[in-house]
């Protein structure tokens, strides 16, 4: 067995970042910046009201209660720029600010002392002192023109979808996703929810947990099958998969010592390079990396659901940030709730929850239920605990690194119990 960081060392040194690719704005969502973004132009692009109100020339300086104001007309959103000199004008928020005037009052702080027949002000007397340039949203005050706006590395949220749709960006240039293929083996799996199980049979939750996963983490799967216990079944569900553009493939299930594991030897014979097989960690010890003869990347799971999980988060999802010029994650170093009893040698990623104890300080708990095969813990956990191959005895308030479900970090929820509740 080779420790975690070796392993972890062995499938970083051969990903590197995808050429980019250029797609609209309305397609970026997720995806990761390839260049820097800096504004075309301003934002505000130019001066207008933040208030429904009266715009008024205040000679850059603060106006005093009780003036007086003709209003000489309406400036409504979406209107033409409109030229005043020293009186005042009707505006909406949002409407640019006409020129001459400098300054809006809310439409609370006047009297209107004179109307038309149609009932709009001619007149306004000012109940409220009002400050130079009052209520006016500048140009350029959010975003100047040439600003950067969005740093190339970084996953594109629906905030800065916004912000570039605010800016007039047509099309970004971002990483591709990363194409996936996965399979599933064995014989006793059914993908069917609604078929029932028959003796010996199980139901597959790795497919649909991994894919779920892929997603998320940045790959687009092009083939998915589920194959039995056969290696040249395997080996054409494979071909399948490289057919369709995978790049990366992943399998669950087959990698251990049984008489039925035949996924390594299937690849040798593929000619395959298998870099490592079997990491000192738990759970996943049995997991397979290999290079395939196309320089596509191969990852052999372990087919316990909560050792696919581990395998997907800490050795699949740092290839796929490598791919998509993602930095590698760094953990929370948070203490432990309580003792923690471990076996020596082994690195352990555990299924955790971090929360706030009574005096509101972050800290973390491992939960009951560490065995591989057990989902529902999963469900209430909102990270993983990893615990060093050195140690066996963690007293409570140890400091160990925690990481989020998935690379979004760890959300802290309420109202869900150590049974997922």
């Amino acid at each position: 067995m080779i420790s975690y960081a070796t392993a972890l060392q062995h499938i970083l040194q051969g990903c590197q970042p995808l050429p980019p690719e250029r797609v609209p704005l309305g397609q970026v969502l997720g995806r990761v910046l390839a260049q820097d973004v800096h504004a075309g132009e301003d934002l505000p692009p130019f001066d207008n009201s933040a208030m429904d109100g009266f715009a008024i020339a205040g000679g850059g300086t603060e106006l005093a209660a009780g003036q007086a104001f003709a209003v000489a007309g309406s400036h409504a959103a979406g209107d033409a720029l409109a030229v005043y000199a020293d009186d005042a004008c009707e505006i909406m928020t949002g409407a640019s600010l006409p020129d001459g005037l400098d300054s809006v009052v809310p439409v609370e702080q006047v009297s209107v002392l004179e109307r038309d027949s149609d009932g709009r002000p001619l007149r306004i007397r000012l109940e409220a002192a009002v400050p130079a340039g009052a209520h006016v949203r500048r140009r350029g005050e959010d975003v100047a023109l040439g600003e950067r706006v969005a740093i190339a590395g970084t996953q594109l949220t629906p905030e800065s979808h916004m912000l570039l749709a605010a800016l007039g960006v047509a099309t970004l240039a971002v990483r591709p996703r990363v194409l996936a293929a996965l399979f599933t083996t064995g014989r006793e799996l059914i993908d069917d929810p609604a078929q029932p199980l028959l003796p010996g049979q199980i139901r597959n939750s790795n497919g649909p947990y991994l894919a779920d996963r892929l997603d998320q983490a940045g790959g687009c799967m092009v083939h998915r099958e589920t194959v039995g216990d056969d290696a040249g079944a395997f080996t054409a569900a494979l071909e399948r998969g490289l057919a369709a553009g995978a790049q990366v493939v992943l399998s669950t299930g087959a990698v251990s010592m049984g008489r039925h594991d035949f996924v390594p030897d299937a690849l040798r014979a593929l000619g395959a390079e298998i870099v490592f097989h079997k990491v000192a960690i738990r759970p996943g010890k049995p997991l397979l990396f290999a290079r395939l003869p196309g320089g596509q990347l191969y990852f052999g799971l372990p087919g316990n659901p909560v050792s696919s999980a581990v395998g997907m988060r800490f050795f699949v999802e740092p290839a796929l940030r490598a791919m998509l010029g993602l930095p590698q994650e760094q953990p929370l170093l948070l203490p432990l709730a309580a003792d923690a009893r471990k076996k020596p040698g082994l690195r352990f990623f555990l299924k955790a929850r971090a929360a706030l104890d009574a005096g509101a300080r972050l800290q973390v708990e491992v939960l009951a239920g560490q065995e591989s095969f057990r989902i529902k813990p999963l469900v209430a956990a909102n990270a993983w605990a990893v615990l060093g191959a050195e140690a066996d005895i963690l007293p409570a308030g140890t400091l160990v690194p925690v990481f989020g479900l998935d690379g979004r970090g760890i959300i802290l929820t309420s109202g869900v119990d150590a049974n997922g509740y």
